[in-house]
């Protein structure tokens, strides 16, 4: 069922419940921007708005890419609440480690009347490495950001993201935790769905 209502012309509407900031936190590799698209897809009216996508509009990211990733997760923060205060949901994959991360979230999402909900995928550390190694990227700022990634540390540097995105959780009991160690794409984002209804 669509979760947007219709007027007599059969144009989507507001979203039933109020619309919701979805945040969808995760090392990388580990489904966020899949599972993201495909809800998206299948709600009309959401917006997918991945960071990865943003960063990617600012010149001169590649070269600074830790620099620009902040302006661009202030840039996502401000679609986001314009969307929200339309009536319209979104769902945003972002890794984040740190409280102060995702103060903005909330805070877009208490701005513009809408709710915030924070699912994180999760898995061992032994299986986010092997997703992160055998993922495909293979053209668009993803590609681009592993090879970042793989320059500044590589599977060293997520393994120590996974270690910090554990100890961030402790901190955020209301956050939505789901195992996707032995979920597939399809399990995972219907998992998602599930924590979502």
């Amino acid at each position: 069922m669509s979760p947007l209502s219709a007027d007599a012309q059969g144009r989507p509407g507001s979203v039933r419940g109020g619309p919701r900031l979805i945040h969808l936190n995760g090392a990388s590799g580990i489904g966020k921007s899949t599972v993201a698209r495909r809800y998206a897809e299948q709600h009309p009216g959401v917006l997918d708005l991945d960071t990865d996508h943003v960063v990617s509009l600012i010149g001169g990211w590649r070269a600074n890419f830790w620099a620009t990733l902040p302006i661009a997760r202030r840039l996502a923060i401000a679609m986001a609440e314009t969307h929200l205060r339309s009536g319209f949901s979104v769902v945003m994959p972002q890794l984040a480690t740190r409280v102060d991360e995702v103060s903005g979230f909330e805070a877009a999402a208490r701005a513009a009347g809408a709710s915030y909900v924070e699912i994180a995928l999760t898995a061992t550390t032994s299986h986010a490495l092997e997703r992160y190694a055998a993922r495909s990227t293979t053209d668009g700022p993803a590609r681009d950001i592993d090879t970042i990634i793989t320059d500044t540390g590589g599977l060293d540097l997520v393994e120590r993201v996974h270690g910090h995105l554990a100890a961030y959780l402790t901190q955020r009991p209301r956050c939505l935790v789901i195992d996707t160690g032995h979920l597939d794409e399809d399990q995972t984002y219907a998992a998602v769905v599930r924590a979502l209804s």
